[in-house]
């Protein structure tokens, strides 16, 4: 906007909210979820210097409750109101599974059939697996494949094309066996997209726009950011960028940087008021407030039964008192429990932006919280005070845990990086820079190039246009990136030798704070040139 349009950072975090008709909001939101919602979020965004907040909470047969809070863009004048959009990354899981679960009840699929009945060209690396590959099997997270597996090219912005990630999948090697664990990815849905595309005839944004979106009522929603009308009401995205490490150091704008390629599992835009139709769709197993069907009762079971064990603890304690004893992933939403009553939730990140949706089926209860800030601690500790305010809990203090929290991740750079950069380690190159240049290629994603230009080393990853940086001594044989800020996250850069030649790349993210979307563990670089 223009210059006499910003406003200083004390503004911004100066929450608002607007555009709640209390006339229209039944007895029991305005005494549990009116001024009381207010001043719980009013606690996150100033503890923690939150921009914008959108929030929706539904009640079975009952009109949603839906708020915004703070402005959309630091620096900028825009307040966040019921309309605005926000990146819900991967809350979208669950409207794949829903798409998914339509063509099922319309006899074109079935959960429990080998996805190469559908794509006969699907591979897996391993052929067993290819082979017993059900549909069921693309959402669950237990494909065998490691955490994460494939994402450099989905995040950030490659030059990948949905076919390109679709054809990689046979070059990831499974981490573990089949179906032998838990292990969440976002590949599979990409392939869950392919998959609704090839029996729907639709591409997937068309597909999840006029069979989901449209049909719930969620007017303003978009499949993927390309489809952001010009001017929209959207939020900004803002994220920690350090130093020493990203997640620390002061809030700033950051650029969406995910690839439209992806969609399927992470692409739709929302706003709460949107979110919020959703929210009661899926309270209602399929039904609309107007009494039509979506999908049947047996589907919404379908989609909300655990497939996988995702976690297994001792239970509450001092510092969660709603961890449960067990976990487990259903179709696109984790099962869980809270404070003794079946949980169905998922969460969602993107660069800049994290969300998250809850459901409490038998209290007939839903919430969406989404935020314009990468900070994943605070709109999971709101998340949690919203729901303990709506269930008459009064006796933890979710903003103490939230900063212990943050506290912990924080003291974790803060051992390896220290204040100011991560100091290398002992060691340094074998051998001339010349003969570490060359072209690097790993099947799944493509091409690596490492040039010498005068005394140092540069890399480039061909497909990924901001992944280009000089490359600095980091160790024996070893050296680290600097990308530009905001550019991701930096590696660490191993070349393999042998008889005095390189042969290859390893690689790993620089900080252990690294999202598990930069997988580039999962790199095998050998030298073709």
């Amino acid at each position: 906007m223009a210059g006499d349009m910003t406003i200083s950072r004390r503004e911004a975090l100066g929450f608002g909210v607007t555009g709640v008709a209390l006339a229209a909001v039944p007895g029991w939101a305005r005494a549990a979820s009116g001024t009381a919602i207010d001043a719980i979020v009013g606690q996150f965004m100033s503890g923690f210097q939150v921009p914008g907040i959108g929030v929706a909470v539904v009640r079975a047969g009952q009109p949603a409750l839906t708020r915004g809070y703070g402005v959309r863009t630091l620096g900028q004048r825009g307040q966040v109101d019921q309309q605005t959009l926000f990146a819900i990354a991967s809350n979208s899981k669950a409207f794949v599974a829903a798409g998914l679960a339509l063509l099922v009840e319309q006899g074109r699929l079935g959960w429990d059939e080998p996805v190469v009945k559908y794509l006969p060209d699907f591979a897996m690396s391993d052929a067993d697996a290819t082979r017993m590959m059900t549909v069921r099997d693309l959402l669950v997270h237990r494909s065998g494949l490691a955490l994460g597996a494939g994402d450099l090219m989905q995040f950030p912005l490659s030059d990948h094309s949905r076919a390109d990630i679709y054809k990689g999948l046979k070059h990831l090697p499974l981490a573990r066996g089949f179906r032998s664990g838990y292990a969440y990815d976002n590949i599979l849905y990409v392939v869950a997209g392919v998959l609704i595309e090839r029996v729907s005839g639709q591409s997937w944004e068309d597909y999840v726009t006029t069979r989901l979106l449209r049909p719930l009522g969620m007017t303003t929603a978009v499949a993927d950011r390309s489809r952001l009308p010009e001017g929209a009401n959207v939020v900004g995205r803002h994220a920690r960028l350090g130093p020493p490490v990203r997640g620390l150091g002061e809030l700033v704008v950051v650029e969406p940087d995910e690839s439209l390629a992806g969609s399927p599992a992470g692409g739709i835009h929302a706003s709460v008021t949107d979110i919020a139709h959703w929210l009661q769709v899926q309270l209602g197993k399929g039904r609309l407030p107007s009494g039509q069907r979506l999908w049947s009762e047996a589907q919404s079971a379908e989609m909300w039964t655990p497939q996988v064990i995702t976690a297994a603890t001792e239970g509450p304690d001092a510092d969660n008192p709603t961890r449960p004893v067990l976990a487990g992933y259903a179709l696109g939403w984790f099962v869980g429990d809270y404070r003794g009553n079946r949980l169905i939730s998922h969460s969602g990140g993107l660069s800049g932006q994290i969300t998250q949706t809850a459901l409490l089926p038998e209290r007939g209860l839903g919430l969406a919280v989404f935020s314009n800030t990468e900070d994943r601690h605070p709109v999971l500790g709101l998340r949690n005070a919203l729901l303990d305010h709506l269930l008459g809990v009064t006796s933890f203090d979710w903003v103490a845990s939230t900063r212990k929290r943050a506290a912990a991740d924080r003291d974790k750079a803060m051992e390896v990086a220290g204040k100011g950069d991560f100091a290398p380690p002992p060691g340094g190159p074998s051998l001339s820079l010349a003969a570490y240049a060359g072209r690097y290629r790993d099947p799944w994603y493509g091409d690596v190039m490492i040039s010498r230009r005068g005394n140092a080393l540069h890399v480039d990853f061909t497909r990924t246009p901001v992944f280009k940086s000089v490359l600095e001594p980091f160790g024996p044989d070893t050296f680290r990136t600097r990308f530009a800020k905001g550019a991701g996250e930096d590696a660490v850069i191993t070349f393999v030798t042998h008889n005095g030649a390189v042969t290859g790349i390893t690689m790993k993210a620089l900080s252990p704070l690294a999202d598990f979307s930069y997988d580039f563990h999962d790199l095998r670089l050998q030298r073709v040139e």
